[in-house]
């Protein structure tokens, strides 16, 4: 169990899939490049790379605006060699990977609480 305290440790934020391709040499690794509504100190557009092991469920090509449920916090990670800024939530129905996502449209960022 964990507290509640600890939990809302969390950034939890909806992101929107604007790229994505295989990592080469990987059959399940995709890089993502998500928006998560983070901007620079010019008010420029930052997106987030983030390596998720959706690939045997999911082509790039159908992953491509979808809506995904982003851990933002989480401290970055080297796949193959690929800095990874954050975890996507997801689920398995026996073999598939399912990714979790809002119901409806909402702005990159938007914060899960």
């Amino acid at each position: 169990m964990i507290t509640f305290e600890d939990f809302k440790k969390l950034d939890l934020r909806v992101g929107k899939i604007l790229s994505a391709e295989r990592v080469q040499d990987s059959d399940k690794l995709v890089r993502l490049m998500v928006d998560l509504g983070d901007k620079d100190e010019t008010g420029s557009f930052l997106a987030r790379q983030i390596v998720a092991g959706i690939g045997v469920s999911y082509s790039p090509e159908e992953l491509l605006g979808k809506e995904i449920i982003v851990v933002a916090n989480l401290e970055p990670r080297k796949l193959m060699g690929i800095e990874s800024q954050g975890m996507l939530l997801a689920t398995r129905d026996g073999e598939r990977v399912v990714l979790l996502g809002p119901e409806q449209l909402v702005s990159p960022g938007s914060p899960i609480s």
